[in-house]
């Protein structure tokens, strides 16, 4: 039986214990509400600059073109943080009276430094210190892995409950609806339209919002200041008026950050690639200004689609300013009526969008599922067009590279088999899988192992692994060309603002490395010089293609920060989806993706278990999480389900406090319906045997 949906606000069904959480607040006006939040933002860095006593000297900074390549990553020191370490906190000992003082596991890490690393103090809330090797994992397809994880199904039980609870929830809002039309009229009309004017929407269209998500409108869009790296910090708040409208208390909680899309971990206010961003605002502003076929296009632009296209391997690229838009323009480009368009039923709404814009002609198949791909192929190629039966003018089929909402692979090496054989054009959408997944973080064909270049379009976000917005289009250089001339987001869009560039040209560079310096002097960025630099995929970035005024640290330049973040986002990855599985929690995705989605069912469960996570009190010693519920319209009816969002800036310690939180509220809830109880392991067990299970098939 479906439990109760509370309305309380966020965290109202416990009130947070940890003083360390929290900082309060007492406003009684908009102006003093301001004031007093600038004035405890005051107190925490003057306590912060108090807890180092001591100034931070300037890290050094080594240009592109004077640093040494070093390709071997074998010895991975601490990753590089926008200072180095205060001589009050060289030592271990110092450094643990610091921890004496304010010993918060979310600002700083449960293991100090040793004497030769830099303390992060309270950078540690950006991106989490952990410097043991054994926590390190390379991603990669290894021959024999499956690549359809065996979805297990619930016990009747909790399938029957759960259509129970939908239709217990769907009558009682339509009985709400069916008397509060008669008893409170001017309410319903308040809602669908103004005063004078016709309804923009009917009762019966709102009805999905106003009765069944309204009720956990608490575990939504929640405000958040800061940095969304390894914590995020969040205003606190409360209803009234069973969440028809919200009101901030005044407090702020800082809670461990699950549900971001910072798989590398470059969303960070500090360091070499936000002191490049910084450097950039100084240079060029915040925006082009312009369409990037009118005055829009600056060599920043030029530079990150060089970079780009040598990232990915192939002839060129293209970036556009948004990320959905790169779907839903690109597409009404590259087909139109007369062609046809196989997608995969879960595809993203971009794609659909841009499809439907197109005006061509559609059609799903089963996801990932290509015996399903090859009927509908030869189908297609065997009938033509409706009623004329005339050939198709292009035959284009859209995948994703890791599937959001599933975390799944696209099966590319049995897709890349269809394509040699049927000779159709294929568009893979790399959105979450690009800088996240492959031994280099090309995406799924460097996890694969597949030329990039049989691929005829790559799209992909810089939204995700590289921390900053916009996105690409990538192919044949005479492909680039055109789209660049008929792409609406060329035309008419806001060009990438020079920041963005910088934030995702340095991220990128970082995890290519950058090759030692030409002989020839590096200035201006030319493209015709970059174009005739000899290149091996996938190799260090050439150091003529970044500006001459970027300064990044060495170990940024030299590679291996970027690769360590890759092999400590494969590995917290493989955990947690390890670690769940052998709790007997029901997940769905490849073990390699940081996207790791936890079944619960239930639509009574899914509020409470955000609103436990997020009340701290779920072990003694537990932290707050901030954790994203999904459910239908997003996914099917019954398959609703907790999406957790693994991150490079997570530490072994964080994972270790997440999957005894899950433990403990599965039990609560009743969702472990996994593996049978024999074959399952206690918490503890799960957390010692990690690097086992990290590397178990």
């Amino acid at each position: 039986m479906a439990l109760p949906l509370s309305s309380s606000g966020s965290g109202g069904l416990f009130k947070l214990s940890k003083k360390s959480s929290q900082r309060t607040l007492t406003p009684s006006s908009a102006a003093e509400y301001l004031a007093s939040l600038k004035a405890a933002d005051d107190d925490a860095l003057a306590r912060e600059q108090a807890r180092s006593h001591s100034p931070t000297p300037a890290r050094d900074v080594v240009h592109a073109s004077a640093v040494n390549y070093a390709p071997s990553i074998a010895s991975t020191p601490a990753l590089s943080f926008a200072s180095t370490a205060p001589s009050s906190l060289s030592s271990p000992t110092t450094y643990a009276a610091t921890l004496e003082e304010d010993d918060d596991p979310l600002v700083y890490p449960d293991n100090p430094p040793t004497s030769n690393d830099p303390p992060p103090s309270a950078l540690h809330s950006e991106f989490g210190y952990c410097n043991n090797e054994e926590y390190r994992y390379t991603s990669s397809y290894r021959d024999g892995t499956s690549l359809f994880p065996q979805h297990q199904d619930p016990p009747m039980t909790i399938l029957l409950a759960t259509y129970i609870s939908y239709l217990f929830l769907i009558a009682i809002g339509h009985m709400r609806d069916f008397f509060g039309k008669r008893f409170w009229p001017g309410y319903y009309k308040h809602l669908m339209s103004a005063a004078g004017y016709a309804a923009l929407n009917s009762d019966f269209d709102s009805f999905y919002t106003r009765r069944l998500k309204l009720r956990i409108e608490d575990c939504f869009a929640r405000p958040v200041t800061g940095v969304p790296g390894r914590t995020i910090l969040m205003y606190n708040r409360v209803s009234p008026d069973f969440n028809v409208s919200f009101k901030l208390t005044g407090q702020l909680t800082r809670a461990l950050n699950v549900s971001s899309y910072n798989y590398l971990g470059f969303a960070q206010a500090t360091g070499g690639v936000a002191d490049a961003a910084e450097e950039s605002i100084r240079r060029y502003g915040l925006s082009a200004l312009g369409p990037r076929l009118e005055a829009g296009t600056q060599d920043l632009h030029t530079a990150a689609e060089a970079l780009v296209a040598r990232f990915l391997g192939v002839e060129d690229a293209a970036v556009i300013s948004m990320g959905f838009a790169t779907n839903s323009t690109t597409l009404p480009a590259l087909v139109s009526r007369g062609c046809l368009v196989l997608s995969d039923e879960y595809n993203h709404a971009s794609i659909r969008t841009g499809v439907r814009l197109s005006g061509a002609s559609v059609r799903l198949f089963k996801h990932n599922d290509m015996a399903s791909l090859e009927q509908i192929l030869r189908e297609s190629i065997s009938q033509g067009q409706p009623r004329t039966h005339r050939p198709w003018k292009k035959i284009l089929v859209v995948v994703e590279g890791l599937y959001s909402m599933e975390g799944t692979f696209v099966d590319l090496p049995a897709l890349m088999t269809l394509k040699k054989r049927y000779k159709f054009y294929l568009y893979v959408d790399e959105a979450h899988s690009i800088g996240a997944i492959g031994p280099h973080g090309r995406g799924v064909c460097d996890y694969f192992g597949i030329d990039p270049t049989e691929v005829d379009i790559l799209m992909g976000t810089f939204t995700k692994s590289f921390g900053a917005a916009g996105g690409y289009i990538a192919g044949k250089k005479v492909l680039i060309d055109k789209l660049r001339t008929i792409n609406h987001a060329f035309a008419y869009a806001e060009a990438v603002s020079p920041p963005v560039l910088t934030q995702l040209t340095a991220a990128m560079a970082s995890i290519m490395g950058v090759a030692p310096p030409l002989l020839t002097p590096v200035g201006a960025i030319n493209t015709q010089s970059t174009a005739l630099i000899p290149y091996s995929h996938p190799g260090p970035a050439p150091a003529a293609i970044l500006p001459s005024w970027m300064h990044l640290p060495p170990a940024l330049l030299s590679g291996v920060e970027g690769n360590t973040r890759l092999r400590r986002l494969a590995f917290n990855s493989r955990y947690l989806s390890q670690g769940l599985r052998k709790l007997g929690f029901i997940i769905y995705g490849h073990r390699d993706s940081p996207i790791v989605p936890l079944l619960i069912y239930n639509p009574g469960k899914m509020p409470v278990f955000s609103r436990l996570m997020l009340a701290a009190n779920t072990y003694p010693g537990a932290v707050p999480f901030v954790v994203v519920i999904v459910a239908y319209p997003a996914t099917p009816l019954i398959t609703s389900r907790v999406r957790f969002c693994m991150s490079a800036s997570h530490t072994k310690a964080d994972v270790d406090r997440l999957l005894r939180a899950c433990d403990r509220v599965g039990d609560l809830l009743d969702l472990k319906h996994g593996c049978p109880k024999h074959e399952r392991w206690t918490v503890d067990e799960v957390i010692d045997r990690a690097v086992e299970l990290v590397h178990m098939d």
